[in-house]
Protein backbone atom coordinates (compact mmCIF):
# COMPACT_ATOMS: atom_id res chain seq x y z
CA UNK A 1 0.00 0.00 0.00
CA UNK A 2 1.63 3.41 -1.14
CA UNK A 3 0.15 4.99 2.10
CA UNK A 4 2.19 2.56 4.04
CA UNK A 5 5.21 3.43 2.18
CA UNK A 6 4.69 7.01 2.54
CA UNK A 7 4.87 6.80 6.34
CA UNK A 8 7.95 4.68 6.51
CA UNK A 9 9.50 7.31 4.22
CA UNK A 10 8.31 10.28 7.05
CA UNK A 11 11.61 9.78 8.78
CA UNK A 12 13.69 10.74 5.78
CA UNK A 13 15.71 13.39 4.99
CA UNK A 14 14.16 14.86 2.02
CA UNK A 15 10.72 14.36 3.22
CA UNK A 16 11.15 16.91 6.24
CA UNK A 17 12.69 19.14 4.03
CA UNK A 18 9.25 19.07 1.49
CA UNK A 19 7.59 19.76 5.00
CA UNK A 20 9.06 22.31 5.62
CA UNK A 21 8.90 23.98 2.51
CA UNK A 22 5.43 22.85 1.89
CA UNK A 23 4.42 24.54 5.50
CA UNK A 24 6.44 27.75 4.38
CA UNK A 25 3.79 28.10 1.43
CA UNK A 26 0.80 27.92 3.55
CA UNK A 27 -0.83 30.74 4.22
CA UNK A 28 -1.34 32.14 7.82
CA UNK A 29 -3.64 29.85 9.79
CA UNK A 30 -4.33 27.72 6.45
CA UNK A 31 -2.18 24.86 7.04
CA UNK A 32 -3.76 21.40 7.74
CA UNK A 33 -5.75 20.92 11.10
CA UNK A 34 -4.23 18.72 13.80
CA UNK A 35 -4.92 15.08 12.44
CA UNK A 36 -6.02 15.97 9.43
CA UNK A 37 -3.44 14.83 6.21
CA UNK A 38 -2.61 17.55 3.94
CA UNK A 39 -2.23 15.26 0.94
CA UNK A 40 -5.08 13.04 1.12
CA UNK A 41 -4.79 8.87 0.98
CA UNK A 42 -4.21 7.90 -2.27
CA UNK A 43 -5.97 4.71 -1.79
CA UNK A 44 -9.59 3.55 -1.64
CA UNK A 45 -12.08 5.57 -3.28
CA UNK A 46 -11.08 9.35 -2.95
CA UNK A 47 -8.33 8.48 -5.95
CA UNK A 48 -9.35 10.66 -9.16
CA UNK A 49 -10.25 8.49 -12.52
CA UNK A 50 -10.64 8.97 -16.05
CA UNK A 51 -12.26 7.31 -18.94
CA UNK A 52 -9.80 4.40 -20.74
CA UNK A 53 -11.47 4.97 -23.97
CA UNK A 54 -13.35 8.55 -23.42
CA UNK A 55 -14.24 8.78 -27.40
CA UNK A 56 -16.22 5.60 -27.21
CA UNK A 57 -17.89 6.21 -23.92
CA UNK A 58 -18.63 9.64 -24.58
CA UNK A 59 -19.99 8.69 -27.86
CA UNK A 60 -22.52 6.31 -26.13
CA UNK A 61 -23.40 8.53 -23.67
CA UNK A 62 -24.37 11.42 -25.91
CA UNK A 63 -26.77 9.27 -27.74
CA UNK A 64 -28.37 7.83 -24.82
CA UNK A 65 -28.90 12.00 -23.67
CA UNK A 66 -30.73 12.36 -27.13
CA UNK A 67 -32.81 9.35 -27.01
CA UNK A 68 -33.30 10.11 -23.64
CA UNK A 69 -34.78 13.54 -24.09
CA UNK A 70 -36.53 12.10 -27.02
CA UNK A 71 -38.70 10.03 -24.69
CA UNK A 72 -38.92 12.76 -22.46
CA UNK A 73 -40.68 15.10 -25.48
CA UNK A 74 -42.79 12.27 -26.33
CA UNK A 75 -44.35 11.96 -22.77
CA UNK A 76 -47.64 13.92 -23.85
CA UNK A 77 -48.47 14.97 -19.95
CA UNK A 78 -44.72 16.61 -20.37
CA UNK A 79 -45.46 18.46 -23.42
CA UNK A 80 -48.97 20.13 -22.23
CA UNK A 81 -46.79 22.13 -19.17
CA UNK A 82 -45.21 25.53 -19.81
CA UNK A 83 -41.65 25.76 -20.73
CA UNK A 84 -40.18 27.34 -17.89
CA UNK A 85 -41.57 23.71 -15.96
CA UNK A 86 -40.39 21.24 -18.53
CA UNK A 87 -37.09 22.79 -18.02
CA UNK A 88 -37.19 22.81 -14.58
CA UNK A 89 -37.84 18.97 -14.38
CA UNK A 90 -35.22 18.14 -17.08
CA UNK A 91 -32.58 20.15 -15.63
CA UNK A 92 -33.06 18.72 -12.08
CA UNK A 93 -33.02 14.75 -13.43
CA UNK A 94 -30.98 14.58 -16.57
CA UNK A 95 -28.49 13.40 -15.12
CA UNK A 96 -30.48 9.91 -13.71
CA UNK A 97 -32.61 9.82 -16.38
CA UNK A 98 -29.35 9.24 -18.23
CA UNK A 99 -28.05 6.64 -16.11
CA UNK A 100 -31.12 4.73 -16.59
CA UNK A 101 -31.15 5.10 -20.07
CA UNK A 102 -27.29 3.82 -19.86
CA UNK A 103 -28.41 0.85 -17.95
CA UNK A 104 -31.24 0.50 -20.21
CA UNK A 105 -28.46 0.54 -23.42
CA UNK A 106 -26.32 -1.90 -21.59
CA UNK A 107 -23.41 0.68 -21.72
CA UNK A 108 -20.03 -0.82 -20.36
CA UNK A 109 -17.30 1.76 -19.81
CA UNK A 110 -13.92 1.29 -17.89
CA UNK A 111 -12.08 4.37 -16.27
CA UNK A 112 -8.02 4.28 -15.50
CA UNK A 113 -6.38 6.30 -12.25
CA UNK A 114 -5.19 9.54 -13.06
CA UNK A 115 -1.78 10.23 -12.17
CA UNK A 116 -1.37 13.04 -9.13
CA UNK A 117 1.47 15.20 -8.82
CA UNK A 118 4.10 14.39 -6.14
CA UNK A 119 4.36 16.63 -3.38
CA UNK A 120 7.72 17.78 -5.19
CA UNK A 121 5.98 18.42 -8.32
CA UNK A 122 3.68 20.77 -6.19
CA UNK A 123 5.82 22.09 -3.94
CA UNK A 124 8.04 22.87 -7.96
CA UNK A 125 4.92 24.28 -9.21
CA UNK A 126 4.32 26.90 -6.72
CA UNK A 127 7.77 28.31 -6.74
CA UNK A 128 7.13 28.94 -10.20
CA UNK A 129 4.01 29.99 -11.09
CA UNK A 130 5.20 33.84 -9.87
CA UNK A 131 7.57 33.28 -12.63
CA UNK A 132 5.24 32.23 -15.43
CA UNK A 133 4.26 34.49 -18.42
CA UNK A 134 0.00 34.50 -18.91
CA UNK A 135 -0.73 31.39 -19.97
CA UNK A 136 -1.91 30.87 -23.92
CA UNK A 137 -5.30 29.52 -24.50
CA UNK A 138 -6.26 26.70 -25.19
CA UNK A 139 -5.04 24.26 -27.76
CA UNK A 140 -7.95 23.98 -30.65
CA UNK A 141 -10.10 20.91 -29.41
CA UNK A 142 -9.21 21.05 -25.96
CA UNK A 143 -10.97 22.43 -23.53
CA UNK A 144 -9.80 25.19 -21.11
CA UNK A 145 -10.24 23.83 -17.47
CA UNK A 146 -8.44 26.96 -15.48
CA UNK A 147 -6.02 26.62 -13.04
CA UNK A 148 -7.59 24.31 -10.75
CA UNK A 149 -7.51 21.58 -13.99
CA UNK A 150 -10.15 18.92 -15.01
CA UNK A 151 -12.53 18.25 -12.09
CA UNK A 152 -11.93 14.25 -12.15
CA UNK A 153 -14.38 12.12 -10.57
CA UNK A 154 -13.12 9.88 -7.93
CA UNK A 155 -13.37 6.33 -7.68
CA UNK A 156 -16.02 6.23 -5.51
CA UNK A 157 -18.62 8.37 -7.30
CA UNK A 158 -17.64 5.79 -10.43
CA UNK A 159 -18.33 3.04 -8.42
CA UNK A 160 -21.25 4.75 -7.58
CA UNK A 161 -22.67 4.88 -11.21
CA UNK A 162 -21.39 0.93 -11.53
CA UNK A 163 -22.94 -0.47 -9.00
CA UNK A 164 -26.19 1.40 -10.19
CA UNK A 165 -25.55 -0.03 -13.74
CA UNK A 166 -25.14 -3.32 -12.46
CA UNK A 167 -28.05 -3.43 -10.09
CA UNK A 168 -30.07 -2.71 -12.69
CA UNK A 169 -28.74 -5.27 -15.07
CA UNK A 170 -28.99 -7.89 -11.88
CA UNK A 171 -32.91 -7.19 -12.25
CA UNK A 172 -33.41 -7.69 -15.75
CA UNK A 173 -35.65 -4.32 -16.37
CA UNK A 174 -37.90 -4.22 -18.88
CA UNK A 175 -38.44 -1.62 -21.30
CA UNK A 176 -41.59 -1.01 -19.91
CA UNK A 177 -40.65 -1.05 -16.01
CA UNK A 178 -37.43 1.48 -17.69
CA UNK A 179 -40.11 3.94 -18.81
CA UNK A 180 -42.01 3.71 -15.37
CA UNK A 181 -39.13 4.34 -13.69
CA UNK A 182 -37.94 7.23 -15.85
CA UNK A 183 -41.72 8.84 -15.37
CA UNK A 184 -41.28 8.42 -11.37
CA UNK A 185 -38.35 10.07 -11.92
CA UNK A 186 -39.13 13.36 -14.80
CA UNK A 187 -41.77 14.35 -12.59
CA UNK A 188 -40.65 15.25 -9.57
CA UNK A 189 -42.90 17.79 -7.31
CA UNK A 190 -40.62 18.82 -4.83
CA UNK A 191 -38.12 20.94 -7.03
CA UNK A 192 -38.50 24.66 -5.90
CA UNK A 193 -39.79 26.71 -8.26
CA UNK A 194 -42.44 24.75 -9.56
CA UNK A 195 -46.04 26.29 -10.52
CA UNK A 196 -48.00 22.86 -11.98
CA UNK A 197 -46.86 20.81 -8.21
CA UNK A 198 -49.58 18.95 -7.93
CA UNK A 199 -50.38 18.03 -11.49
CA UNK A 200 -46.88 16.75 -11.25
CA UNK A 201 -47.29 15.06 -8.51
CA UNK A 202 -50.33 13.30 -9.82
CA UNK A 203 -48.29 12.33 -12.80
CA UNK A 204 -45.41 10.43 -10.54
CA UNK A 205 -48.69 9.00 -8.76
CA UNK A 206 -49.58 7.13 -11.94
CA UNK A 207 -46.30 6.14 -13.13
CA UNK A 208 -45.98 4.85 -9.60
CA UNK A 209 -49.07 3.17 -9.99
CA UNK A 210 -48.74 1.80 -13.60
CA UNK A 211 -45.21 0.31 -12.90
CA UNK A 212 -46.96 -2.01 -9.58
CA UNK A 213 -49.65 -3.09 -11.85
CA UNK A 214 -47.11 -4.20 -14.58
CA UNK A 215 -44.63 -5.94 -12.37
CA UNK A 216 -47.94 -7.71 -10.35
CA UNK A 217 -49.59 -8.42 -14.05
CA UNK A 218 -45.75 -9.74 -14.90
CA UNK A 219 -44.03 -11.05 -12.02
CA UNK A 220 -46.66 -12.32 -9.96
CA UNK A 221 -44.05 -14.60 -8.37
CA UNK A 222 -41.93 -12.25 -7.70
CA UNK A 223 -43.73 -10.42 -4.70
CA UNK A 224 -40.83 -8.08 -3.98
CA UNK A 225 -39.72 -6.81 -7.12
CA UNK A 226 -41.79 -3.69 -7.09
CA UNK A 227 -39.69 -3.16 -4.02
CA UNK A 228 -36.34 -3.89 -5.78
CA UNK A 229 -37.38 -1.51 -8.38
CA UNK A 230 -37.64 1.51 -5.79
CA UNK A 231 -34.49 0.58 -4.63
CA UNK A 232 -32.95 1.43 -8.34
CA UNK A 233 -34.44 5.23 -7.82
CA UNK A 234 -33.91 5.59 -4.49
CA UNK A 235 -29.65 4.53 -5.41
CA UNK A 236 -30.42 7.06 -8.04
CA UNK A 237 -29.79 9.46 -5.37
CA UNK A 238 -26.17 8.63 -4.90
CA UNK A 239 -25.69 9.79 -8.76
CA UNK A 240 -23.91 13.33 -8.69
CA UNK A 241 -25.00 15.39 -12.13
CA UNK A 242 -21.69 17.31 -12.11
CA UNK A 243 -19.61 14.11 -12.21
CA UNK A 244 -21.74 12.54 -15.15
CA UNK A 245 -21.11 15.59 -16.59
CA UNK A 246 -17.67 15.43 -15.72
CA UNK A 247 -17.00 11.60 -16.69
CA UNK A 248 -19.28 11.71 -20.43
CA UNK A 249 -19.05 14.85 -21.55
CA UNK A 250 -15.84 17.48 -20.95
CA UNK A 251 -13.84 15.02 -22.27
CA UNK A 252 -15.22 16.16 -26.19
CA UNK A 253 -17.18 19.18 -25.55
CA UNK A 254 -14.92 21.17 -22.73
CA UNK A 255 -16.69 23.03 -19.80
CA UNK A 256 -19.69 23.14 -21.54
CA UNK A 257 -22.90 24.65 -20.16
CA UNK A 258 -25.49 21.97 -19.30
CA UNK A 259 -28.36 23.71 -18.74
CA UNK A 260 -28.05 25.67 -21.99
CA UNK A 261 -27.05 22.48 -23.76
CA UNK A 262 -30.50 21.15 -22.31
CA UNK A 263 -32.58 24.19 -23.04
CA UNK A 264 -31.31 23.67 -27.09
CA UNK A 265 -32.12 19.72 -27.09
CA UNK A 266 -35.05 20.15 -25.48
CA UNK A 267 -36.39 23.04 -27.75
CA UNK A 268 -35.09 20.98 -31.12
CA UNK A 269 -37.11 18.28 -32.70
CA UNK A 270 -34.59 15.26 -31.31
Amino acid sequence: CRCCAESRRHGSILYNILRSEERAAWPAGQGPRRGQASGGCPCGSRRRVALRSPQVACKAASAVLVKTLRFVQNVPCFQELPLDEQLLLVRSCWAPLLVLGLAQERVHFETVESAEPSMLQRILTTRRQGEQTPPRGPAPGRPHHGPGGPHLPSAGEIQAIKGFLAKCWSLDISTKEYAYLKGTVLFNPDLPGLQCTQYIEGLQREAQQALNEHVRLIHRGDEARFAKLNVVLSLLRSINANVIAELFFRPIIGAVNMDDMLLEMLCAKL
